[in-house]
């Protein structure tokens, strides 16, 4: 069912690189990473109930509404403000899943700023940022909104300038689970860190295929590619045309460029059997730049 009401958007992310640089103790991977927003977004639309029950009133093929991080986030919120209120909530998938978009963890950060303007509950954003990371860990990045240099587990955020460029986005029919990745013998683990210095120095400077380019990379590629062989086909074709690299723990590819009409040529190139998408990127949160 449609639900009325305004649409609120989750979008995507990328990882313009992804550094594994140390572990935890607890088992934790410490990461260093750029994360930019792009313009393909999932779909919330939220109805205020006076009940206190949430329900996700769509199907999705695959995530059991008990599982699903939007009826999580919708609950946290609730335990955490004590509100009476609940809601029917309707999410609409444009994001592929296992996908290393962030769809999962957008469309929480996304009903977390939705229901609290729905609920009146004017939940400070320290600790609507502390709610979602507990749900997952790049819930915090869509929160804060904006491009960011991360750091940690994900939990140590900075402002960073990004140029807004078109990447095309590639798409393997065949999800990766991120936490088979992480626990692979084989994935590097003791990258040498970088400073955002080395990157913030230059405002404005596409920095991927600048000086500091070669050395950055996403730590995660080389396990995803030998073991996910459509992976390995899609990263080889994209790099015939640009730029590319995997973003996250995949399976998605992409490359960016500095015009819509350069990523449209590559889109429309594709062989078949191939499929992908063309996205723009975004300096802010949509639901960020109302405020």
């Amino acid at each position: 069912m449609r639900l009325p009401g305004p649409d609120y958007p989750a979008p995507a992310k990328l990882n313009l690189f992804l550094h594994v640089v140390g572990r935890r103790p607890d088992g934790y991977h410490l990461l260093q990473s750029v994360f930019t927003l792009i313009d393909r977004c999932d779909t919330l639309r939220f109805r205020l109930r006076t009940d206190g029950i949430v329900v996700r009133v769509n199907e999705l093929p695959g995530v059991p509404e008990e599982d699903d991080l939007v009826v999580r986030a919708a609950k946290s919120l609730q335990a955490a403000t004590g509100t009476s209120y609940g809601a029917d909530i309707e999410l609409e998938k444009r994001i592929p899943m296992g996908a290393g978009l962030g769809g999962g963890s957008s469309d929480a950060a996304t009903t977390l700023m939705a229901l609290d303007r729905l609920w009146s509950t004017a939940v400070p954003t320290a600790e609507l940022t502390a709610i979602g990371a507990k749900l997952g860990a790049d819930v915090p990045f869509f929160l804060f909104g904006r491009s960011a240099w991360v750091e940690g587990v994900g939990e140590r955020l900075a402002p960073i300038a990004v140029p807004v460029r078109w990447y095309v986005v590639l798409t393997p029919a065949e999800p990766v689970p991120t936490q088979l990745v992480f626990s692979a013998p084989e994935l590097t683990r003791d990258t040498e860190a970088l400073k955002m210095e080395d990157f913030s120095a230059r405002p404005g400077e596409d920095f991927l295929s600048g000086p500091v380019g070669s050395r950055l990379r996403n730590d995660l590629e080389p396990v995803v590619v030998s073991r996910y062989p459509v992976v390995a086909r899609h990263l080889a074709w994209l790099r015939r045309h640009g730029n590319a690299r995997m973003t996250g723990s995949g399976s998605c590819v992409f490359a960016g460029f500095d015009r819509r009409e350069e990523a449209q040529a590559v889109i429309d190139a594709l062989p078949e059997g191939m499929q992908g998408f063309v996205a723009r990127g975004l300096d802010r949160h949509p639901l960020r730049e109302e405020h």
